[in-house]
This record gives structure tokens, C-alpha cells and sequence, in this order.
């Protein structure tokens, strides 16, 4: 008799936590749904979060750092050492310095086998070097190409607006050569 009290006090005290489990996980869940307005409003009240305007007009900021008064001429070459097949998919853009820029540069491993390369940047003329502000670029580290790999690479950059006014084109240069491998030698 004892055991059968014992297993439905068990029982009713059970259900009676699963209830209030149950009443929680709903109350968490209505809460978590409740935050987005309160959040919008929060923004709204402080001006912390701009995308959250009441006429929903976002405002982009507008780069001050471009100089529209001018343009710069860059050209793209690509010089290979090896079985490669190199070249910028565009030969020049015209663009103001301070803007972000990107050109791609297709490379194809003709081999049978797998190839480690290097790409080397080089500028012309040599007072625009300091200038030429690379964000991403394939030359910042080793690429390595599968057997007859095909592979577009990104440059992205920008040319400094302090770039003396004389200086009209840039000439960026880049050599892709293997790395290791079967590379030739240099004569001593």
C-alpha cells in the first residue's frame, strides 16, 4: 500500500515539474520573440543602430577618402617563368585614387601534376609604388594549382590619394613562378 501511495506521490510531483518546465520553455520563447520590438525601439530611442530609422531611409555614408577630380590609369601585365598560362582578364581600368578596385587574373597549370607558385608584383613607375594599396591579393601567399587546374584570382585594391598629381598611369606587373618543383636553376 505504501509503494502504490509512494508512486503516485512520485507521479503528481512529476507532472506537476513538467508543467512549470513546460510554462517556462513557452515563457522563454515568448520572450525571445517579445525583444525584436523592444530592441527596434531601444535603437530608435539612443540612434544606436541607424538601419532601424522610422522613415526606413538608410542613409549610406559617402566616402570622403576618393578623389573625383582626378583619374588614374592602371595597367595590368602578367609575366610567367614556367608552364603556366597568366594573364589579368582586363588590360586597364580607369579609376579615382582613393577608390576600391578589382581586377581578377586567370592562371592555368597546363601540367599533368601539381604545382606550388608565387606571384611577385612589381610598379611602374617606381614613385607610384608606395602609393598602390593592396587589401586582398593571390601574390600575399603561395598558391598551390591541381593538374590542369584553371583558377581566377582577385586583387583588390586602391591607389592612395597623396599620389603626386604628375603620376597619371600605373603599371601593375606580377611574375607567377613555381616554387620548388622542377624550376630551372640559374646559371652561376
Amino acid at each position: 500500500m505504501k509503494n502504490s501511495k509512494a508512486g503516485k506521490l512520485l507521479a503528481k510531483i512529476n507532472s506537476v515539474m513538467l508543467g512549470k518546465l513546460v510554462v517556462v520553455a513557452v515563457l522563454m520563447f515568448g520572450f525571445g520573440f517579445a525583444l525584436i520590438p523592444v530592441y527596434k525601439q531601444i535603437c530608435e530611442l539612443t540612434g544606436v543602430n541607424i538601419l532601424t530609422t522610422k522613415d526606413d531611409k538608410v542613409t549610406v555614408p559617402v566616402n570622403s577618402q576618393i578623389d573625383k577630380s582626378r583619374v588614374v590609369t592602371v595597367e595590368f601585365d602578367a609575366n610567367t617563368t614556367g608552364p603556366w598560362r597568366f594573364r589579368p582578364v582586363v588590360s586597364s581600368m580607369k579609376i579615382h585614387p582613393g577608390e576600391m578596385t578589382q581586377v581578377v587574373y586567370e592562371v592555368v597549370n597546363s601540367q599533368p601534376r601539381k604545382m606550388d607558385a608565387q606571384a611577385i608584383p612589381s610598379y611602374a613607375p617606381q614613385e607610384a609604388t608606395p602609393f598602390f594599396k593592396k587589401v586582398e591579393c593571390f601574390c600575399f601567399k603561395q598558391q598551390t594549382l591541381g593538374p590542369n587546374e584553371a583558377r581566377q584570382m582577385p586583387v583588390v585594391f586602391f591607389i592612395d590619394p597623396k599620389l603626386p598629381k604628375n603620376v597619371t598611369t600605373i603599371t601593375l606587373s606580377y611574375t607567377f613562378f613555381e616554387v620548388g618543383g622542377n624550376t630551372v636553376k640559374a646559371p652561376v
